[in-house]
């Protein structure tokens, strides 16, 4: 098989080449901007393009397939030519569905939690040596690439909900049609795309919708929009779950199970929700209880998901990829009540389009209101790259309905703010999407606990 990425340098985009090229398919791929990580991963296996651009003349006949990410446009000089020439091309959902037409497939979504829950089903299967293929929105330890196909069983994968690509505008979860499928809750994001709440909740009708016939579906039980799509269900075997039975000493969650009590390191009602959604997805798979737990006991969390990036005697560093407002909100109280005697630092970026747009910045309100201090940097200079109106101080804080916030626009302020706090008996939460406009979080942190 001889397949073309248009857009290669895409996180999803790269992993899947990568796993293609181990399945032993012929790889190119092209793209006019590829960053780190992709460019040394794509450089290790050789399918780094030879020249950054797109060049229609490398279209022919001779491919099997084209494969189209999100970063390209519809008027793609690539895929323009492929459509002339009547060339198979699929998004990159649509390929995954190809390769897994005959596996068991489980498909994870929702609106916030959905890596970790993929993290934690993966990290459970792999200690156990089962064989299986997977997709996962992040670097794993103990996962070479985001992407596995091979002839595995069973297939794991993390359900998207924005666009497949850039002429197929249906959710990258339509396309996967699941046995086993979680939905860990529904709230408004993406307002690019779906600009309404009740758009936005249609298509995780849809979605459920799009299940086998008497499949598994488990879902968030405090999640009224959810209870309603579920009881419409009929044609699926539905169950609720909700946070996994637990108590905190000392900093440290344990869960109870039966007679049995097991510490884990991740902490959070958000993550004990994910946990519990992950058991009832590995004993739909025949996964023992006491299998289970001793698996999950040492899983350490995905990169970016409430990731201890640096600590010493009495201050914690965490990254975070907390950016909509419900991932904020659990982010936040999660922290305070694992640590109710530190101080809090919450030290957000607004990062994406639905964050920076003046009609979508009310759902923020109250959602770091558990900080001891909060911060709010966002660049103007990015609002006014995704073509947006501006936004002031005033209304940032009128937003979070928190007018002691502290609003910055620099990110150097950010960090001079931060390196001047007494971090003494503190919590810092480093929480973006981004990178504050290229900071390296990890070095940041390591110099802030060693002053």
């Amino acid at each position: 098989m001889r397949v073309h990425f248009i857009a290669i340098g895409g996180s999803a985009m790269h992993n899947l080449a990568i796993a293609l090229h181990k399945k032993g398919y012929h790889v190119s791929g092209s793209d006019d901007e590829i960053f780190e990580p992709s460019k040394s991963r794509l450089a290790k296996y050789d399918l780094l393009p030879k020249k950054i651009g797109w060049n229609e003349e490398i279209i022919s006949e001779e491919l099997d397939a084209i494969i189209l990410g999100m970063h390209a446009r519809a008027d793609n000089p690539e895929l323009l030519k492929a459509q002339e020439l009547e060339l198979p091309i699929y998004s990159y959902p649509e390929y995954l569905y190809e390769q897994s037409k005959n596996k068991l497939r489980v498909v994870i979504a929702g609106s916030h939690g959905k890596t970790s829950m993929t993290s934690m089903v993966m990290h459970v299967l792999n200690s156990l040596k089962l064989d299986f293929d997977y997709m996962v929105g992040a670097q794993l330890e103990g996962f070479e690439t985001m992407v596995s196909l091979s002839d595995a069983p069973i297939i794991i994968l993390e359900g998207d909900e924005y666009l497949s690509s850039p002429i197929d505008r249906r959710p990258k979860f339509l396309w996967y049609k699941p046995q086993i499928a979680v939905i860990s809750g529904i709230a408004w994001d993406h307002i690019n795309v779906f600009p309404t709440f009740e758009n936005y909740i249609e298509q995780f009708s849809l979605f459920i919708q799009s299940m086998e016939k008497g499949g598994k579906l488990f879902y968030f039980q405090e999640d009224t929009n959810l209870n309603s799509l579920a009881s419409e269900a009929n044609q699926l075997d539905t169950t609720a779950y909700r946070a996994h039975k637990h108590l905190i000493q000392d900093g440290q969650t344990i869960l109870i199970h039966e007679e049995d009590k097991t510490p884990i390191s991740i902490f959070g009602d958000h993550n004990l929700q994910n946990l519990n959604a992950a058991k009832h997805i590995c004993l739909a798979l025949g996964i023992k209880d006491k299998d289970f737990y001793k698996s999950i006991s040492n899983f350490k969390g995905a990169a970016k998901r409430l990731e201890l990036i640096a600590k010493n005697e009495n201050t914690l560093i965490y990254k975070d990829y907390a950016h909509s407002p419900s991932k904020l909100k659990a982010t936040v109280e999660a922290t305070k009540k694992q640590y109710p005697n530190k101080q809090v630092i919450a030290c957000l970026e607004l990062h994406t389009f639905s964050s920076l747009n003046k009609n979508f910045l009310g759902e923020y309100n109250g959602s770091m209101h558990k900080a001891d201090i909060g911060i709010v940097y966002y660049n103007p200079k990015t609002i006014e790259h995704k073509k947006l109106e501006s936004i002031s101080v005033d209304e940032v804080k009128e937003a979070f309905n928190a007018q002691e916030l502290i609003i910055l626009n620099q990110s150097d302020e950010v960090m001079w703010f931060l390196r001047n706090q007494d971090l003494k008996e503190s919590v810092l939460l480093l929480m973006t999407s981004g990178n504050f406009d290229g900071i390296n979080l990890n070095d940041f942190a390591n110099k802030l606990i060693q002053n």
